[in-house]
């Protein structure tokens, strides 16, 4: 990290942080994606939970998974300085000072687990703990610097939240919960090596193994091919085992076929262009697969 940006991130008189930019700090767009299968985790659950407490539960996975990001951010504030991709953060931009960004995940996270607990049950609240300690001390601060399997790892951090949601109706842990959790966990590797591609450089300069950068492209396209064709059956599941209907079987078929595409065209292709898509894609995939889902339980629910 070069002097200026020392400077930058340390000096508060070059701070003036907005509200947009404690915001930033939560990564809202990964936020969203965390929200929507922790949400899903719900409804598809049996049994019945008070719609206010629906809410808090919800709220809760919000905020701790945006407490870990906050987190993510302070300890990363070194490399984000260096990649493209993240130089315009709150902290290498000076925006927001390090211990301000360390304060405000720790009191989030805290609190969002406490209000889990309190409001809903403990077996969500120590599930939801569990992610954020997973994220912030397994990830971050050990796999990411550590092994180009960091991604593979630690994506059971961002798993967790279908198995939050379930919990919170149900009290515990039951196998369809399990098999989202594997789903989202499955996903992961083909859907951030397919970023990790085409920003090798990035991630090289900041000096981050990501799986490209050290096994090369070649050896990491046929592992995106490898771990999306096990995603297959998982992503069928959830009809198997009971929690989704025809529609579900008929939707994850389609989109489970044109993902196996794209990633067969990434595999073969010579330039950036099909990784993109894919990166792409693959948030299209995940949001499309638990919205069939909680939309025909809902109808299903409806009808009957």
């Amino acid at each position: 990290m070069t002097d200026m940006t020392l400077e930058r991130i340390s000096d508060p008189q070059l701070t003036g942080a907005s509200p947009g930019d404690y915001l930033e700090l939560l990564k809202p767009r990964v936020m969203s994606l965390v929200v929507f299968s922790g949400l899903a985790g719900m409804v598809v659950a049996p049994g019945h939970i008070h719609p206010i407490l629906a809410a808090v539960a919800v709220l809760c996975i919000a905020v701790g998974a945006g407490a870990s990001g906050a987190i993510n951010m302070w300890y990363d504030r070194d490399i984000d300085a260096v990649m493209s991709r993240t130089a315009r953060r709150p902290i290498p931009s000076g925006r927001v000072q390090p211990d301000e960004a360390l304060a405000f995940g720790v009191i989030l996270a805290a609190a969002s687990v406490l209000v889990m607990g309190l409001a809903v049950n403990w077996a969500a609240a120590a599930i939801l703990a569990l992610s954020i300690g997973f994220y912030v001390f397994v990830y971050t601060m050990w796999l990411k610097r550590s092994t180009p399997q960091n991604i593979v790892i630690g994506g059971a951090a961002g798993a967790f939240p279908p198995m939050i949601g379930w919990a919170a109706v149900t009290g515990g842990v039951e196998l369809p919960s399990v098999l989202l959790f594997l789903l989202i966990f499955l996903w992961t590797p083909p859907h951030f090596w397919a970023l990790a591609l085409y920003r090798s450089g990035d991630y090289e300069r900041a000096g981050v193994p990501m799986m490209p950068v050290v096994a090369g492209a070649a050896s990491t396209k046929r592992q995106m091919f490898f771990y999306t064709v096990l995603l297959l059956p998982v992503a069928v599941s959830p009809y198997l085992v009971g929690i989704a209907g025809p529609v579900y079987l008929a939707g994850s078929l389609v989109l489970n076929a044109l993902f196996l595409l794209c990633a067969a065209r990434v595999l073969r292709a010579g330039d950036d262009k099909p990784a993109k898509q894919m990166f792409g894609f693959s948030i299209l995939y995940l949001f499309a697969l638990f919205g069939l889902m909680m939309g025909e339980h809902v109808v299903s629910g409806l009808v009957g």
